[in-house]
């Protein structure tokens, strides 16, 4: 009884090859087929090989030329920022030029014996002349006499007791601060009031 119990699938199998290789076939009638199959397969293998080894040269050479533009990109950067750092004050100096040829004017100037009107003059003139070029470069100005004292940008020097101004307001301003572009250069130096 055993005997006659096979596995269905087994017997399927069988089925199929017995039908796959046709009545009356021999063993060389399915080995051909088998051989030509393999040697199809061998090709489209072989193709796509050659295929995948153009596109590794085709990627390949596109990522050496990204190298390539990444490296001369970095390279003008470098050069460029360089550039920038020398040149950076150019600007500046020469609008600064413009007052130190006004002061070295005025200190050439034979006229006699100056006043000190005169002089005055001469350097409120200069100091206005110095102001717009600071004022041209973004350089702000901090005077806060008579403001609330505001410890970002002014630096009390001391303090001291005051009955018309309200607690820590800048009674006066020692030495003026700047700003350029909304950073601190230099505190205002002041002197700030508290109430006795």
């Amino acid at each position: 009884m055993a005997d006659n119990k096979q596995n269905p699938f087994e017997q399927a199998v069988e089925i199929e090859v017995e039908q796959a290789a046709g009545p009356g076939s021999g063993d060389e009638f399915v080995e051909e087929p088998v051989e030509e199959v393999v040697d199809d397969e061998l090709l489209q293998m072989e193709q796509a090989l050659i295929k995948a080894e153009d596109e590794l040269v085709t990627h390949r050479d596109a990522m050496l030329r990204m190298q390539a533009e990444m490296d001369n990109l970095r390279k003008r950067l470098i050069r460029d920022l360089e550039k920038s750092r020398k040149f950076a004050l150019e600007r500046v100096m020469k609008d600064i030029l413009q007052v130190r040829d006004s002061l070295e004017l005025g200190l050439k100037t034979d006229s006699g014996p100056a006043t000190a009107e005169q002089l005055r003059e001469g350097q409120a003139l200069t100091l206005k002349m110095l102001d717009k070029v600071l004022q041209d470069h973004d350089l702000e100005l901090i005077d806060p006499a008579g403001e609330a004292f505001n410890p970002e940008f002014h630096q009390a020097m001391t303090v001291l007791p005051s009955e018309e101004l309200e607690d820590n307001s800048v009674m006066e301003v020692l030495q003026k601060g700047f700003k350029l572009h909304d950073r601190l250069i230099r505190p205002a130096m002041v002197v700030v009031s508290r109430k006795p």
